[in-house]
């Protein structure tokens, strides 16, 4: 799956902020325990997740500009996607609303240096939340696969872009997105010697971890790639 996020040297990365005292209150209140229960059950992560200390999944909260940013990093690379995004933000604002991409149209946003697939892509994620076709501020209490369904529902978002949604967005804490080139690049390199690795072998590999499989895949992310990226 082409990920609709950054990518540094062909590995997926993941919409992260490396914590500061600010965002410390933002660590998932799940997240000590889960590291705590993965460490005892895996022997990989045992070794792996020491190596990141002081790191965690953050978020911004702001679920239109999570999805709008997806969108306009999909297939390029980490500096591409920031020059990208700079150029959109003088279009559409530091702080782009639905309202604000309405009004800047498509030929402002292909002078971002947007494609046309992706502006259209981006003013129908705008005029689904302009239209209240979506409900972010019904996420939060329905369960993963409804909210994958609503979001699915926008051109330009599958479920890979709506299991990183869960993860970096809303912060569930088991979520296993398979399609992700990076989590099989690692269960590969750690579990399989680095022969390739199947959806079912994936699959396998991550039984152990329930119910906290999104920790355990970011740190295996992370095994890869340190330096989580903004995004």
């Amino acid at each position: 799956m082409t990920s609709p996020v950054a990518r540094r040297s062909g590995v997926v990365l993941k919409v992260v902020d490396m914590p500061s005292p600010e965002s410390s209150i933002l660590k998932p209140d799940y997240w000590d325990d889960a590291v705590s229960q993965l460490m005892r059950r895996d022997r990989i992560l045992k070794k792996v997740i020491p190596q990141h200390p002081d790191i965690w999944l953050t978020t911004r909260g702001n679920p239109f500009v999570t999805l709008a940013r997806s969108i306009v990093g999909q297939q390029i690379s980490v500096k591409a996607a920031e020059t990208v995004w700079q150029r959109f933000l003088l279009q559409c604002g530091k702080r782009p609303t639905p309202q604000n991409i309405q009004r800047a149209g498509l030929e402002k946003l292909r002078e971002a240096g947007l494609s046309q697939r992706k502006a259209e892509y981006i003013l129908d994620l705008s005029a689904h939340f302009q239209e209240k076709r979506v409900h972010p501020q019904k996420w939060a209490a329905m369960d993963d696969e409804a909210v994958i369904v609503e979001l699915t529902a926008i051109r330009g978002i599958g479920r890979w872009t709506a299991e990183m949604f869960l993860i970096f967005n809303l912060q569930r804490p088991d979520i296993l997105p398979l399609d992700d080139v990076g989590l099989l690049k690692a269960i590969s390199l750690h579990y399989f010697s680095g022969e390739p690795v199947s959806r079912f072998e994936a699959r396998e590999v991550s039984q152990a971890w329930q119910p906290w499989r999104t920790v355990a895949t970011w740190y295996l992310w992370r095994s890869l790639d340190p330096v989580p990226v903004e995004y």
